[in-house]
C-alpha cells in the first residue's frame, strides 16, 4: 500500500497569527497588462502562453522505504525476542511533487530537494502522459534544489529569465502538481522580493508570491507572462498546511547557478573570501557616517584569506559585486557561496570618503570543516577556549567572541562570552570538533554551554 503525500515545505505560524484571519483573492489580470492574445470570444487569455510552457512541467513521485512501526520498542531485539514478533518490514512510501524541464536534449529536470530526499525510486510523468524513469544527477539541501535527468525523445523545455529583473507587482504564474492531482495553474502577482530569514534553507533569496501554491506544488515552476521561468516553488506560509497566499520561490538566477554546479560536479562546491559580514542597518549607517548607503558591512577578515591578500578590510561596505548592488549581508553571502571556485570577481567596497574596486578570486571552503550555514551557529565568531577559560569552565571548548546582528546564531539564543563544551553530546575541545559535529546539520541541535560561570543547556530546532 502507498502513501501518497504531496510535498510542500510549510512554515507553520502562531494560533495568534491565525485568528487574525486575512483572505486572500486573485483578481483577474487587466487586460491591457497581459501581454497576451484574446481568444475567439475577444476576451484576454493567458492560454497561449500556457500551451507553450505547461509541456516542460512534469510531476513526479518518489517512492521511499519507511519502517512500518514508528514505537521504539519495536526496535529493542529482547523485547522482539520475549513477544515472538516477526521481522519489522519496510513499507513503500509514495510523495509526489512537481518539476521542471529546463533542457530537451539533455533531459535535465529541475526539482526540489526535499521533493527527492530520501527516495529510493523517482518516476517523472509528462503532461502527455508519458512515465518515466528518472536518474538524480544530484542535490543541494542548501538551496532546495536538485537536479534529474531522464531519457524520452520531443521534450519540451522552458526558457530561463532573469529573476534579477522581476520588480514587486509583476504578474506570475505558478504551475505544479497540488495534492497530486495533476497540473493545475494558478496566477498572482509579485508579492515581495529578497525574502530571507525564514530558515527554511541555508541560503535564502525568495521570491513571494501570492498565487496559490500547496503540497504538490514542490518543484513546480512559477513563470512570467511572456513564459519565462523565474522561480521553482518551495515553501508555503500557513498556520494549516494550505494556500493562504504567501508562497516562496528560489529565484531562477540561484536556481541555474546551483543547476550548473550540479550537472558538471554532481554537487555545489561553495565559495568563501573568508569575510565576516553584517547588514549595514540605518542605525549602523548613522553611527559610522554613511548617511542613505546600503550593502554589507564587513566585520572581520581572517587573517591569509583571500579577502586578506586582495586588501578588504574590517569597516569596508560592499556595495557591489561585479557593478550588481549588494543589498544585505544575506545577499553577499548567497552570490558568494553560489560563485564557482576560482572565479575572480571585482567587489566594490565603501572606505572612509572613498570607493574603490578590489579584484578578489573566490576560493574553496576548507572541505576538512563543515559549512556552517544553515545552523544556528551561522554568523557566530568562534575561537579555542584558552588554558584559563578552560580551567574556569571545567572543561575544554569554543567561546563565541561575538555574533552578527540577526544571524542565525544571535536568533538561536547564544550570547558573546558562552563557552561550548558539548553539542549533541559529543565533546567540543576545539572550532574543529565543533564544526565536525554539525557536519551533517542536525534538525534538533543541543548545546551544552558555560554561561558566567554556570553550565547551560540550550536545545534549538
Amino acid at each position: 500500500m502507498f502513501d501518497l503525500t504531496p510535498r510542500l515545505r510549510t512554515i507553520a505560524i502562531s494560533a495568534a497569527v491565525a485568528a487574525g484571519a486575512i483572505f486572500f483573492t486573485t483578481s483577474p489580470l487587466p487586460a491591457q497588462m497581459t501581454g497576451q492574445a484574446s481568444s475567439s470570444t475577444g476576451l484576454p487569455t493567458l492560454a497561449p502562453m500556457l500551451e507553450q510552457v505547461t509541456p516542460a512541467v512534469v510531476n513526479i513521485a518518489v517512492v521511499s522505504r519507511a519502517p512500518a512501526q514508528d514505537n521504539p520498542l519495536y526496535s529493542d531485539p529482547n523485547f522482539r525476542r520475549f513477544f515472538n514478533l516477526p521481522e519489522q518490514q519496510q513499507q513503500a512510501r509514495m510523495s509526489a511533487g512537481s518539476g521542471v524541464i529546463v533542457d530537451a536534449n539533455k533531459g535535465y529536470v529541475l526539482t526540489n530537494h526535499h521533493v527527492v530526499d530520501g527516495g529510493s525510486k523517482i518516476s517523472v510523468t509528462l503532461k502527455d502522459g508519458r512515465q518515466l524513469p528518472a536518474k538524480l544527477i544530484g542535490s543541494d539541501k542548501e538551496t532546495d534544489i536538485a537536479l534529474l535527468q531522464i531519457n524520452a525523445k520531443n521534450l519540451t523545455a522552458i526558457q530561463i529569465g532573469d529573476s534579477d529583473a522581476l520588480k514587486v507587482g509583476d504578474y506570475v504564474v505558478a504551475i505544479g502538481n497540488p495534492f497530486g492531482l495533476g497540473q493545475t495553474v494558478t496566477s498572482g502577482i509579485v508579492s515581495a522580493l529578497g525574502r530571507s530569514g525564514l530558515n527554511i534553507e541555508g541560503y535564502e533569496d525568495f521570491i513571494q508570491t501570492d498565487a496559490s501554491i500547496n503540497p504538490g506544488n514542490s518543484g513546480g515552476a512559477l513563470v512570467t507572462l511572456d513564459g519565462k521561468l523565474i522561480g521553482i516553488n518551495t515553501a508555503i506560509l500557513s498556520p494549516a498546511g494550505a494556500n493562504v497566499g504567501i508562497g516562496f520561490a528560489v529565484p531562477s538566477d540561484m536556481v541555474l547557478s546551483v543547476m550548473n554546479q550540479l550537472a558538471t560536479q554532481g554537487e555545489v562546491r561553495r565559495g568563501r573570501l573568508g569575510i565576516g559580514i553584517q547588514d549595514l542597518t540605518p542605525d549602523v549607517a548613522e553611527a559610522l557616517k554613511l548617511g542613505e548607503l546600503r550593502g554589507a558591512l564587513i566585520g572581520s577578515v581572517e587573517p591569509g584569506s583571500a579577502a586578506a591578500r586582495a586588501g578588504l578590510r574590517t569597516g569596508d561596505v560592499v556595495t557591489a559585486i561585479d557593478n550588481r548592488p549588494v543589498h544585505s549581508a544575506t545577499d553577499l553571502r548567497n552570490r558568494i557561496g553560489l560563485t564557482p571556485i576560482g572565479t575572480r570577481i571585482n567587489v566594490t567596497v565603501k572606505r572612509g570618503d572613498g570607493e574603490r574596486v578590489i579584484a578578489v578570486t573566490i576560493t574553496s571552503e576548507d572541505r576538512s570543516s563543515a559549512d556552517l550555514s544553515g545552523t544556528p551557529l551561522d554568523g557566530a565568531k568562534m575561537r579555542e577556549a584558552s588554558a584559563e577559560e578552560a580551567r574556569q569552565a571545567g572543561a575544554p571548548g569554543v567561546v563565541i567572541e561575538g555574533l552578527g546582528s540577526g544571524s542565525m546564531a544571535a536568533r538561536s539564543g547564544l550570547q558573546a562570552g558562552d563557552i561550548i563544551v558539548a553539542a549533541n553530546r559529543s565533546p567540543v575541545s576545539s572550532v574543529a570538533d565543533l564544526r565536525k559535529a554539525l557536519a551533517d546539520k542536525p534538525a534538533i541541535l543541543a548545546l551544552e554551554l558555560i554561561r558566567d560561570g554556570d553550565p547551560l543547556l540550550l536545545v534549538v530546532r
